[in-house]
C-alpha cells in the first residue's frame, strides 16, 4: 500500500493552486515559498522531507487515485 498525503496538507494543497500566480506545482522551491507566503505551514514543514516530496510528487501527478 502506497503512503496517501495527510488531510491537512492535501487541503493546502488544493488552496494554493487556487490561489494568482500559482507556481508550476513540481517547482518544490517555489511551492513552499508560496505556501509560507499565505500562512500554509503545514504544506511547508511537510515539503521540507525528501521522503514526503515523492509522496506529494504522486498526489500532484495522480490525485487520490489508489
Amino acid at each position: 500500500m502506497s503512503e496517501r498525503i495527510p488531510d491537512r496538507v492535501r487541503e493546502e494543497v488544493l488552496k494554493l493552486r487556487t490561489l494568482d500566480n500559482c507556481p508550476n506545482m513540481f517547482d518544490i522551491n517555489a511551492v513552499m515559498r508560496m505556501a509560507f507566503d499565505n500562512g500554509l505551514y503545514h504544506l511547508v514543514d511537510y515539503l521540507q522531507s525528501d521522503a514526503n516530496r515523492a509522496v506529494y510528487a504522486t498526489f500532484i501527478m495522480y490525485g487520490d487515485r489508489q
